[in-house]
């Protein structure tokens, strides 16, 4: 009997012109955005005070808002933790201000009039070095894992992979970082997690197109590296789709329900499972395609005749 793969036929590869031209124009969107505006950091990265507040009732986050606005806190963000009785407050740093005056006049500004009884549960600051220092050391991660990759696939593949699969690494970050930059979505820590997530994600599914890819270079006799390559995508993609819709289920279940705390995190990697899936497809594949991959690249190296020890 015939199964589902064997039975799907379609052809990735003569897409590939279309979709590296999507490809090509969502990049330079991003990178044109990044370039321009750059990203919203959050206190993570910025330095500032963060301050959690509990109600005895249920607030409403517009009211808060209001208050600390009209007492001279226009540039604070507010977002629930949790509950709707818990509230997380971010205020950028103020020259001459200390981080437990902040706190304090945020505290008298939210305890006056309100419906219920507010309690100060905790305050953090984060200072302007400290910030620095966890940006250079997130764009170091990103960029070690970039070149870690790059020399772990050279060495199980060949260089026309790893080439391939940096090119869809770095394709699929530029977009995500792109959306929130274009979309002026605060980054902060967790969304820094969720982009290296993503690069583990969509490695371990180009992983799979390849190993599959190689393999039928070497299985199959007939055919050109195209048609190959199609074979491959086609019997990987069942696994592909079901190993990312269910990834979906979960994530989307996590932005709906998990709370503002965890909505950018949740976000970012739904982004990335997306757009991975896409460039496992067509930016990886249609890349080593492009870089002229061949049976002679993948067949097992002829070791020289043994000599016979016998007489």
């Amino acid at each position: 009997m015939k199964t589902l793969t064997s039975n799907l036929n379609f052809n990735f590869m003569g897409k590939r012109k279309l979709a590296m031209t999507f490809s090509i124009t969502l990049v330079l969107i991003s990178l044109a955005s990044l370039l321009t505006r750059g990203l919203v950091f959050g206190i993570d990265f910025t330095g500032g005070t963060l301050i959690e507040v509990g109600y005895t009732e249920d607030v409403d986050l517009e009211s808060v808002r209001g208050k600390l606005e009209g007492n001279g806190f226009g540039d604070a963000q507010v977002q629930q933790f949790g509950t709707p009785r818990d509230v997380l407050i971010r205020l950028a740093p103020r020259e001459g201000v200390k981080s437990s005056e902040l706190s304090d006049k945020v505290f008298q500004v939210l305890s006056k009039d309100s419906p219920g009884k507010v309690e100060l549960r905790r305050v953090e600051f984060v200072g302007p070095q400290v910030g620095d220092e966890l940006t250079e050391d997130g764009a170091l991660a990103v960029l070690v894992s970039l070149i870690a990759i790059l020399m772990y696939v050279a060495v199980r593949f060949e260089w026309r992979f790893a080439v391939g699969s940096v090119i869809a690494l770095v394709h699929d970050v530029t977009i995500t970082l792109g959306f929130f930059s274009i979309f002026n979505i605060e980054f902060d820590l967790t969304v820094l997690a969720a982009v290296l997530a993503v690069i583990g994600y969509s490695l371990n599914d180009t992983i799979v197109v390849f190993d599959r890819i190689r393999e039928n270079f070497r299985k199959i006799r007939k055919g050109d590296s195209e048609e190959i390559i199609n074979t491959s995508l086609n019997q990987t993609l069942s696994r592909t789709m079901v190993t990312s819709l269910t990834t979906l289920i979960v994530l989307v279940a996590l932005f709906v329900i998990g709370g503002e705390i965890i909505h950018n995190f949740s976000l970012a990697l739904i982004l990335g499972v997306v757009v991975g899936t896409y460039s496992s497809i067509y930016v990886a594949s249609s890349a080593v395609l492009m870089l002229g991959v061949s049976k002679a690249d993948l067949m097992p190296v002829q070791k020289e005749g043994v000599i016979d020890d016998m007489p």
